[in-house]
């Protein structure tokens, strides 16, 4: 069977087994883009097909996409423009389907929280959330103590800020602040400080907390301990070269001997340790008494053995009496505590002496006729 196409005068004429040839091309050119990466393993495959024409594989191309160039107005097809990508042109609806599919991978959607992709892209690894480390944390070597027991306060931060001290606060079991202390972290983040239990603000028994705070309150940690009470008895003792005696309370060590020194304005304590302890002792504002120019108190100045001791507190202020507590390390042995005026050294004993001898004098001279006769 024949067929006859006249165009523009022409006359074209085919057989029945030439169109059938036709249209098997015309087939071909929409199945065989879909199976062209096919024909090479270790390249990418370039295919440019046209309408009417057989694909052509490139097994040197790099580039991945799919060209198919369209039929030109007149032809039965509108014109548009080629399609360049993983998506084919509009006039094969079977090899786009398969293309925009093969696109829409899951690999381009973003993971749920609980995938993580790792050095080598692998997405698909389940790992643990955990928690994150606290930022401070704060911890005792025991869970109670004793009277005179050292206490060992220790932990670790999550960051090193350089010279940022961490706060460390220890409140007795009605809630007021026992000791105030500035702690230094280590570089590896750790810190650790010692105390020792036992004094005039420890004489409550029950539970002690220990706050701590590096940079700031959300940084921070509280633990707990027992303690099972200071029982203090009150010594007193005379100060040499005086009349007058101090109240007095030690822990790890004793007090030998206490007298006044009126060149430093002080009172020089003499102590024997057994260990890190606190001095706590009552003053007579008559005995010492640190003041100001206007007479309002000033702060007292301590030393322990010569060296400056900034760690004291005075803990108790009357109208007759001050006391301080000032803790010191083992071995030392001479506590002195300056303040603006000390009592002269035997007081009001010398004063009554000096009198007396003034009196015994002028009687003994009116005996005698004793006179005293300018010289000429």
């Amino acid at each position: 069977m024949l067929i006859y196409w006249q165009e523009n005068s022409c006359v074209v004429k085919i057989s029945a087994k030439g169109l059938a040839l036709l249209g098997i091309l015309i087939i071909a050119t929409g199945v065989v883009p879909a199976f062209a990466d096919t024909n090479s393993t270790n390249s990418t495959n370039s295919t440019t097909v046209s309408a009417g024409s057989a694909p052509a594989n490139s097994s040197s191309a790099t580039n991945s996409s799919v060209q198919v160039a369209q039929p030109a107005a007149g032809t039965g097809h509108p014109a548009t423009p080629s399609q360049t990508g993983s998506y084919v042109g509009t006039n094969n609806p079977a090899t786009n389907a398969r293309e925009l599919l093969a696109n829409q991978s899951t690999a381009n959607l973003t993971p749920p929280p609980y995938l993580v992709t790792n050095a080598t892209g692998n997405s698909s690894q389940i790992v643990s959330m955990g928690t994150s480390a606290p930022a401070v944390t704060v911890t005792t070597d025991k869970t109670s103590y004793n009277d005179g027991d050292k206490i060992v306060i220790s932990g670790t931060t999550k960051d090193y800020l350089g010279d940022t001290p961490l706060t460390l606060i220890l409140r007795n079991p009605d809630g007021n602040v026992v000791s105030i202390n500035q702690v230094q972290i280590n570089p590896d983040k750790t810190y650790s400080i010692s105390l020792t239990a036992g004094g005039a603000l420890w004489q409550a028994a029950g539970s002690y907390s220990v706050y701590v705070q590096f940079g700031g309150p959300d940084r921070s940690a509280t633990t707990k301990f027992q303690f099972s009470g200071s029982h203090i008895a009150g010594n007193t003792i005379m100060v040499d070269g005086t009349n007058s005696s101090v109240t007095y309370t030690i822990t790890n060590g004793k007090v030998t001997d206490i007298k006044a020194d009126t060149i430093s304005k002080s009172l020089i304590v003499t102590i024997q340790t057994t260990g890190d302890g606190n001095l706590t002792i009552t003053m007579p504002r008559a005995l010492i008494d640190a003041k100001k120019s206007d007479g309002t108190d000033d702060v007292y100045f301590v030393l322990n053995d010569g060296q400056e001791n900034d760690q004291f507190e005075e803990i108790k202020n009357t109208t007759t009496e001050r006391t301080l507590q000032i803790p010191f390390t083992d071995g030392t042995s001479q506590i002195e505590i300056i303040g603006t005026f000390v009592v002269p050294e035997f007081g009001a004993m010398a004063a009554v002496v000096l009198v007396v001898a003034i009196i015994v004098i002028i009687a003994i001279s009116s005996k005698n006729g004793l006179r005293i006769q300018p010289r000429t």
